[in-house]
């Protein structure tokens, strides 16, 4: 069995466009408000929960660092909402996934480098790897679907099938 090596990329509206939104402020339209104390940026990525009787539900995930070089084991994905993370502490963290298609999903995994001050809105059915920071614990605020009916399928990759590097 071969192996594929990817080297993630850095984080970029662009690239990932095809998985979901990058949720940033930098290039961002705001607005002043609170009496001209605070900057307002809005709409910066489309939360989608609502399917079979969702509802928004926030959480904060504290995440582990994992080791470079990163094996891919399992992806996963949510068939009735979208999952939105952004780190708290600006922490730069790694972001896979897999575009559509119907080559082996090994095939079609992508991986990114968010900055720290960027975060990430998988879309719906989106196949992507749990949550994984770099460096050090981390935390994270998460929008994502609560209510009933599950939302989360998982499917295991071959062992040893995908290795990712960063620059």
């Amino acid at each position: 069995m071969s192996q594929n090596v990817l080297q993630a990329i850095p984080l970029s509206a662009h690239a990932f466009a095809p998985f979901g939104d990058v949720i940033e402020t930098d290039g961002r339209a705001w607005r002043w408000i609170n009496e001209g104390t605070s900057q307002r940026f809005d709409d910066l990525a489309r939360v989608d929960v609502l399917e079979a009787g969702g509802r928004p539900l926030i959480s904060i995930f504290r995440a582990s660092p994992q080791a470079l070089p990163f094996e891919v084991r399992s992806l996963e994905r949510h068939p009735l909402g979208s999952q939105c993370f952004y780190p708290l502490q600006m922490r730069p963290f790694l972001v896979i996934v897999a575009e559509e298609g119907t080559s082996a999903l090994s095939q079609r995994i992508r991986a990114f480098v968010s900055a720290g001050s960027q975060g990430v809105n998988y879309r719906r059915n989106t196949w992507h790897h749990s949550l994984i920071a770099l460096g050090q614990t981390s935390d994270f605020l998460v929008i994502d679907r609560g209510g009933p009916e599950e939302n989360c399928e998982e499917i295991r990759l071959d062992a040893g099938s995908v290795r990712v590097i960063t620059p």
